[in-house]
């Protein structure tokens, strides 16, 4: 049977349409090409998360109407942008960014350089949810928090305008980050909670959440009366001070040898991008059905490999892949009650783990490293994160003490110094808390709310803690360049060197590594020989020995 005339007008006219890109003027997702990535994306105060498609690619379509949801649910908070790879103007951007394969989607962050963005690729499922929980984490948080102890240094500080944000609750909201953003280096945006009555009460706050200007310059503050929506809290703080003009006003063309030589490197990528595009395009025409058939996201979770993935790439900055380093284990009750579990031991996040793990265990520790890796590369500090193994036995112990289950892993923070602790709530022995989910941005909403005293601590049970005199010090650490020695690990030479110096003549040492049960039996003898020592010292005559 022969197509009828319409059907044969639309097919005529698919490419046509195609060629256009799938984001129509009218779309909330920001359509960028290769000439205003720079301007709109990479040069942005926002993050931004940016799809890299071809229009002919049946994934790319699939995802449309989430990555449309996902844009709109973000306006005002980040960008949702896309290119399209197939027109020409675009492929050197697409091969400069390593696109291999479509739909490639890439966050991109703020970095500390202007203009030297942080770029990850987005990994995750492709709903609008997933899309935009992802990019609502990496909204750079520039709002100050504040308590009674420190509000009035802060206002104080120089006349510039401020802001500050009166709120129930203690998690920085996405909203207050992207008005944040959009005042960087002109004003200061804080956020202090209800609990501080003292700060409460400095500024004659009676609802929350209210919206505080300090305009400085000897003015009044102002309180905000209007909708709790971004674009009328960023006119009512424009009053003092403008916005960041986002996009940024465009520089002055470059130098004609800067650009030459721009135009080359992009030369090289378009045409080594167009060979991976049109390989891309000719193996998918050959596989595609002769009419569009409905595809489910799942189908879609990952972009079509490209058949010659080979691009001459310019890498951009990008977030390292590698998985975290695991966080530090305690494996004996000494080593617990050494960090953690003695009076003057700071807070600590402990992930208690269950004799046999399951995947909710590997998730735990695979979440909490990444946090832990984060802070500490950043150099900012944190609690320290421990895990402690069921074979612990001062972790059994603070289960049957805290009444938790022995067969599920358990967080915990908890406060030698001042004996509290606190259960993170997915665990089933927490019914007063709203149960949450087991990622990332919950658990450090957790962790954040901890270290600003926002969450009710319950009282450590007696006989966990023990005073810290009654411990014994812990071994000195001799450092062999290569971290620990194990079986088979090769000792640093000149550490080697240096103790043979140290040896009379003719004599040999070797090192032997000692399990945990021979470690606490020489700690034990240790501390007897010492309490001998003390009563020969009381009761017998002291002499000097040469």
């Amino acid at each position: 049977m022969l197509p009828t005339l319409p059907l044969l007008t639309s097919l005529l006219l698919l490419p046509s349409a195609l060629a256009n890109g799938l984001y129509g003027k009218s779309s909330a997702v920001l359509s960028v090409d290769g000439q205003s990535y720079r301007r709109l994306i990479a040069d942005s105060n926002h993050t931004s998360i940016v799809e890299f498609y071809a229009p002919w690619c049946g994934h790319c379509q699939n995802l449309k109407p989430a990555y449309e949801k996902a844009a709109t649910s973000l306006k005002g908070l980040a960008k949702v942008a896309a290119v399209n790879c197939d027109a020409e103007e675009n492929k050197p951007l697409c091969g400069n960014m390593g696109v291999q394969g479509f739909p490639t989607l890439k966050i991109v962050r703020p970095g500390k350089k202007p203009g030297r963005p942080a770029v990850e690729d987005y990994q995750g499922a492709r709903s609008a949810k997933a899309i935009a929980d992802a990019v609502v984490e990496r909204i750079p948080n520039h709002v100050r928090r504040l308590k009674d102890s420190d509000f009035e240094a802060w206002r104080d500080e120089g006349d510039e305008p401020k802001a500050i944000l009166f709120s129930e609750k203690g998690v920085v909201s996405a909203l207050l980050k992207a008005i944040a953003v959009d005042f960087k280096d002109v004003m200061s945006i804080a956020q202090i909670r209800n609990k501080d009555k003292a700060a409460v009460d400095a500024f004659n706050v009676e609802k929350f959440p209210s919206l505080l200007l300090l305009p400085g310059g000897g003015k009044d503050p102002v309180f905000y009366d209007g909708e709790m929506k971004k674009d009328p809290m960023v006119k009512f703080l424009s009053q003092a001070a403008s916005p960041n003009p986002d996009p940024a006003p465009k520089k002055e063309k470059a130098k004609k040898s800067t650009a030459s030589k721009d135009k080359s490197k992009s030369s090289k990528a378009s045409s080594s991008f167009s060979k991976a595009s049109s390989s891309h395009a000719s193996s998918e025409a050959q596989t595609a059905p002769a009419s569009q058939t409905a595809e489910t996201m799942d189908d879609a979770s990952q972009p079509s490999e490209s058949p010659n993935p080979k691009v001459d790439t310019e890498k951009p900055v990008h977030v390292p892949s590698e998985p975290a380093p695991p966080i530090k284990s305690l494996p004996d009750g000494l080593s617990l009650q050494q960090q953690c579990l003695n009076t003057k031991a700071g807070t600590c996040i402990l992930a208690l783990l269950p004799a046999v793990p399951s995947e909710k265990t590997l998730q735990a520790i695979s979440t909490l490293s990444e946090i832990h890796h984060k802070h500490e590369s950043a150099k900012r500090n944190l609690f320290p994160f421990y895990q402690l193994p069921h074979t612990n036995s001062q972790a059994a112990a603070l289960r049957a003490k805290l009444s938790l289950s022995e067969d599920e892993v358990e967080l915990v923070a908890l406060n030698g110094k001042r004996a509290w602790f606190r259960l993170y709530p997915f665990s089933s022995s927490s019914p007063e808390d709203k149960a949450s989910p087991l990622t990332q941005r919950s658990l450090e909403d957790w962790i954040d709310a901890i270290r600003m005293g926002d969450l009710p601590k319950s009282p450590l049970p007696s006989g966990l803690v023990v005073p810290v005199e009654q411990l014994p010090e812990e071994p000195v650490k001799v450092d062999l360049g290569g971290g620990d020695v194990g079986e088979g690990d090769a000792v640093d030479e000149d550490f080697l060197a240096q103790m043979k110096k140290q040896m009379p003549e003719g004599m040999e040492f070797a090192m032997e590594e000692i399990d945990d049960e021979e470690y606490e039996r020489i700690l034990a003898e240790q501390r007897k020989g010492k309490v001998e020592e003390d009563e020969d010292e009381e009761g017998g005559e002291g002499h000097d020995e040469l």
